[in-house]
């Protein structure tokens, strides 16, 4: 990866509706170089999609969580079987394993303080080997959504 490379994937970063004809000419290439090395960038993995950024609060997501779960660790199969739990909830935006205590990081967003309870009564802390869940409420978003440097 070089720095056009870089610079394509800036551009994209920002504007992922940009046409190939206007990338080629914010990067300073010519279309088909262009065209070519973002077909590149798509095969090797650099870019894994596109899609659009939608305001949660657009769809009725008002209230956001951030849940540290601890799990018990008694073999292979429960962390799997947490893991896959985890992903099957529409409401974890991001699931994240950590280092040391907790384990798991989960961004969950709902339409309300009530929606969530329900949530975290009837899913969160029946998901597979939990040991102990602590939540905190998201008041703010100070930094959102940015691009990779």
């Amino acid at each position: 990866m070089d720095t056009v490379d870089r610079k394509i994937l800036a551009e994209l970063q920002q504007d992922g509706r940009l046409t190939v004809t206007d990338l080629a000419a914010r990067v300073n290439l010519s279309i088909s170089p262009c065209h070519r090395r973002l077909r590149d960038l798509e095969r090797d993995g650099a870019i894994r999609g596109y899609r659009a950024v939608v305001d949660p609060a657009a769809v009725g997501l008002h209230f956001e969580a951030l849940v540290f779960a601890t799990v018990h660790w008694e073999n292979e199969s429960t962390v799997a079987d947490f893991e896959r739990a985890v992903a099957a909830i529409p409401n974890v935006l991001q699931a994240q394993r950590l280092f040391g205590e907790p384990d798991y990081l989960l961004r969950i967003a709902t339409t309300d303080l009530a929606a969530y309870q329900q949530l975290y009564d009837e899913k969160l802390v029946k998901l597979p080997g939990v040991r102990r869940m602590n939540s905190t409420v998201v008041m703010k978003h100070v930094v959102d959504d940015r691009p990779l440097p």
